[in-house]
């Protein structure tokens, strides 16, 4: 069943704000998606199947709940916001009586939700339109909390999307491109314009798509790999030698678990993929896990071409970490709803 006509238009989303009490401003980063094609062109993007469970994280006043309702077996909404966690169910009630039944709301904070939290069958997909502050710190903790999740289409800040999908070797390639390749393949999924917000937000959007795969092929641990990709990044300006000594206790402990691990020590995190930083955990402090392993991989590893990347300038450190993409914050409120 699919009731196009259900979905909010601008005077919907001004009515159900106004009579809420919400009086949305740019200064609160509160901005309402009021074009229904728009919702409309989000879920084609998520190629949902009639079998998904979909998990929406701030799904606000429900432009985009509705437009998903029709597509799932089941919409399992996650709002922070309690007013607008109650007056979800009543919404889908009015505007989509034959499928409200499908909807469930979750008043909680995404960045802390446990998959105990949500009822019913597994999540298999996200799709969202995150709060800025919080995007990528969402996304990652959803990943790793819930492993039955196989696609994600999520809509966020522009510059927020670039980085996410970001390809090793370039100045916004960082903890974000790292750490979402740990779990799967990233690509852009298209721009959003500004207009479609209420009030028009000062900032580009842009949908980022997401499939599951394979971590790479390693004894390390995810928070151990996860550790390395912190630490090259937080000083990306220094090579890894230098920037991993921290980490390792010390410069000459860095390099030997970078030689062992085939990475030239003067090369800097952001010429790294992903299974290269999973390959440094492998040998981190105490030791290479198996030697002769690493003497395999650390013969002939720098006949390449990784010197003159070693040598050459640092980047710009913005963007890279994941607090800049709002670790720590809460999530669940919907900046763009």
């Amino acid at each position: 069943m699919k009731d196009t006509h259900a979905l909010l238009g601008p005077a919907d989303v001004r009515e159900l704000a106004g009579r809420l009490g919400i009086r949305p401003t740019k200064a609160l980063g509160q901005n309402f998606v009021i074009d229904a094609n728009t919702v409309r062109r989000i879920v084609r993007a998520a190629e949902l199947r009639p079998d998904d469970v979909v998990i929406e994280v701030g799904p606000g006043l429900g432009s985009l709940t509705l437009a998903l309702l029709p597509e799932a077996r089941r919409v399992v909404a996650v709002e922070i916001d309690p007013a607008l966690a109650a007056e979800l169910p009543a919404t889908a009630e009015r505007r989509a009586p034959g499928l409200a039944g499908r909807l469930e709301v979750v008043h909680a904070d995404a960045l802390r939700v446990r998959a105990s939290d949500l009822p019913g069958p597994a999540p298999t997909a996200l799709v969202a339109n995150l709060p800025y502050n919080v995007a990528v710190p969402v996304v990652l903790h959803l990943l790793a909390e819930l492993p039955s999740l196989r696609r994600v289409l999520v809509m966020v800040q522009a510059e927020v999307a670039d980085r996410m999908v970001a390809a090793p070797g370039g100045k916004i390639y960082g903890v974000p491109s790292v750490k979402l390749a740990w779990y799967g393949d990233a690509r852009r999924a298209g721009p959003v314009g500004r207009a479609v917000f209420w009030p028009v937000p000062n900032v580009d959007s842009g949908l980022v798509a997401f499939t599951r795969g394979d971590p790479p092929v390693t004894t390390a641990s995810r928070d151990e790999v996860f550790a390395v990709i912190d630490a090259a990044f937080a000083q990306r300006r220094k090579t890894l030698r230098a920037a991993l000594a921290g980490w390792a206790g010390s410069a000459a402990e860095a390099e030997r678990a970078l030689r062992a691990a085939g990475i030239d020590p003067r090369a800097r995190g952001e010429v790294l993929d992903v299974a290269s930083f999973a390959r440094i955990a492998k040998y981190g402090p105490g030791g290479a896990k198996d030697q002769s392993e690493a003497e395999d991989h650390a013969e002939g590893a720098f006949a390449g071409g990784q010197d003159g990347q070693a040598r050459g300038e640092g980047h710009d450190a913005r963007g890279d970490g994941v607090d800049r993409d709002g670790g720590g914050g809460r999530a669940g409120g919907g900046r763009l709803q």
